[in-house]
């Protein structure tokens, strides 16, 4: 009896050892740990873990790399992450890679992801510490969207608002009346035209500032032919003696004429004597009648020659001399 008993303690034990067997297995898988394998460690520092537990995966460009292994506060601000990492993939991780949270899918488990840089830079080793990228959550994401949205709608509502106004608008009349449409067109098609002719101004301007460049053409002559440029240079020199005699002359006049009416004005010299003395203008009338009448009987003695008997053949003969070279 007392043998059984021993013997029930004996498999009671047994049974207790297997299931905490059993039970450390399970835990152990349910951590992802490599029971029989190599690991190493490596650290990485986030100010966020985003949802990131004890046991999720660790990806190294994809490939199931390890889990986490432990997480620890170091301060307000800042968490470290133990992460566990097979052996086998120790040799591929460098000491200049990046460290991120992911997602395993878009709603999965939170994720480390090891990002590989493509530097020179020796392996990692056990207790290195990588440096963390960070990277958009889903819920920044989310929140990001949802601002984007409440913006598009404003922006709808405001562009709903503006169509509104502008199918009332009185612009939007003047759009569909057709006799405006018909000006616009005519309107445009002389602005066309106008352009075309400026263009056409403008293209023989340019033909006419090349030929000018080319030395043809009177404008071109002008501006390219130095012996023409030189005659100019003489002509205007002259032209400017010519200018600088005239205003001497000018200058001269301007001094005689001061001394005629300075004359004038003391009654000194004939101008004098003519223009202001009344008996020598009454002298010189009188003397211009004595001309006049003087003249007068010179001209019936000349009259009575032609008929006189001796000279009438010889003022005969200059009539006919007359007539003949007028004819």
């Amino acid at each position: 009896m007392a043998k059984q008993g021993e013997n029930n303690i004996k498999l009671g034990l047994f049974v207790l050892a297997g299931l905490l067997v059993l039970m450390t297995a399970f835990y152990m898988i349910g951590k992802n740990s490599n029971i029989f394998g190599h690991t190493f460690s490596l650290k990485v520092r986030f100010t966020n873990l985003n949802g990131l537990m004890e046991g999720n995966n660790v990806l190294f460009s994809g490939i199931q790399a390890g889990t986490v292994k432990r997480i620890d506060m170091v301060n307000d601000t800042t968490i470290q992450v133990t992460l566990q990492i097979d052996s086998k993939i120790e040799p591929f991780i460098h000491k200049n890679a990046l460290a991120a949270i992911g997602t395993d899918g878009l709603m999965g488990n939170k994720v480390v992801n090891i990002l590989p840089i493509n530097k020179a830079s020796v392996a990692a080793s056990n207790g290195d510490e990588l440096k963390a990228q960070k990277l958009v959550s889903t819920e920044e994401m989310l929140q990001t969207l949802s601002k984007t949205n409440n913006n598009i709608a404003s922006i709808s509502e405001a562009l709903k608002t503006t169509v509104l106004q502008l199918d009332t608008s009185a612009l939007l009349k003047i759009f569909n009346d057709k006799t405006i449409r018909v000006s616009l067109k005519s309107s445009l098609e002389q602005i066309n035209k106008a352009s075309k002719n400026a263009s056409d101004m403008t293209m023989g301007l340019n033909e006419m500032v090349t030929r000018i460049k080319a030395g043809k053409g009177a404008a071109g002559v002008l501006l390219t032919d130095s012996a023409l440029a030189g005659n100019l240079k003489d002509a205007m020199v002259k032209l400017k003696s010519a200018s600088e005699n005239a205003n001497r002359l000018t200058i001269q006049a301007n001094q005689i004429m001061g001394s005629v009416n300075h004359d004038i004005n003391d009654g000194k010299g004939t101008l004098h004597a003519l223009l202001k003395d009344s008996l020598m203008a009454q002298k010189i009338n009188i003397t211009l009648d004595n001309v006049m009448k003087g003249t007068d009987g010179f001209n019936q003695n000349m009259e009575a020659l032609k008929h006189n008997f001796f000279f009438k053949g010889y003022f005969k003969d200059q009539e006919k001399k007359k007539q003949a070279a007028m004819q």
